[in-house]
């Protein structure tokens, strides 16, 4: 007498001659382009620069400084020089000091609070983050200007001369000049890739040089040239010529555009911790 036991294997059915690697489902591209969106990523650039406390703080510091310097000036100051066109150039000229200060903060913020993993995971290619905290920064100040505007019309219609006597020419030279300081704020950003080094090298350097050139006899027909504080003053009053033109770009180049590239091919380049 024999006994036959179960196994209850299972056997799976063979696969269907001629199906292959050919027939296997292949992944579909998503419609659009590849990567984070470059829009996203400015947007991301310029909340940034508000959201923290430091950066909030800066604004709030620009806004007082510049309401300050206006309304002192209306209630101690000479009554014909607050014109539009004086009270305008007061309130710019704390902004010339600071708004590079921002400019900074935006192009370190991965670096000096360890959030460049994050950002650099989320968009590899570090070229345009670059370009979006420029644009961020230069945005930005553009908006602290039109609130420094704003603040000069106000205090020209309540206690100025009610003159408005701003010509195009030192409106636009005015914005240009601010972008210029906010620009060389980023650059030395990139640059150093640390938040206080970078902004005691954009106040110091600077100035360490105009006093150069102003003691040096040797060194003032290059300070001409070279001193970006000096070279903006026509820019500023509107007064702009071809030699200003020439100077104010070799000053650029020198204190902006070298700065600028330096930094970057760092921030391409270097290691992220």
């Amino acid at each position: 007498m024999s006994t036959h036991t179960s196994t209850g294997t299972t056997h799976s059915p063979a696969p269907a001659v001629g199906r292959g690697a050919a027939d296997a489902p292949t992944a579909t591209a998503l419609p659009g382009r590849p990567g984070v969106p470059f829009g996203r990523t400015f947007r991301a650039e310029l909340r940034k620069m508000v959201d923290t406390r430091a950066g909030r703080w800066m604004i709030i510091v620009m806004a007082a400084v510049a309401v300050l310097v206006l309304a002192g000036f209306v209630i101690w100051g000479p009554a014909e020089d607050a014109s539009f066109r004086g009270l305008l150039e007061l309130a710019t000229l704390p902004l010339a000091m600071l708004l590079p200060i921002i400019g900074i903060m935006a192009a370190t913020a991965e670096w000096s609070q360890r959030t460049g993993l994050v950002t650099f995971v989320l968009e590899p290619r570090r070229g345009r983050v670059v370009l979006a905290k420029g644009l961020a920064a230069l945005v930005l100040a553009a908006v602290v200007l039109a609130a420094a505007v704003a603040a000069s019309a106000v205090a020209n219609l309540v206690g100025g001369t009610g003159e408005w006597d701003l010509t195009a020419a030192m409106g636009g030279g005015v914005l240009l000049a601010l972008l210029v300081y906010v620009l060389q704020g980023v650059a030395f950003g990139l640059l150093f890739l640390n938040t206080p080094v970078a902004i005691v090298s954009v106040l110091v350097l600077p100035t360490v040089w105009s006093i150069a050139t102003m003691a040096v006899s040797s060194l003032e027909e290059a300070g001409r040239w070279l001193n970006l504080d000096l070279v903006t003053q026509p820019l500023f009053a509107g007064e702009m010529a071809g030699r200003d033109w020439a100077q104010l770009a070799t000053a650029g180049a020198v204190w902006v555009l070298l700065p600028l590239t330096v930094g970057t091919y760092r921030v391409l380049h270097r290691e992220v911790k």
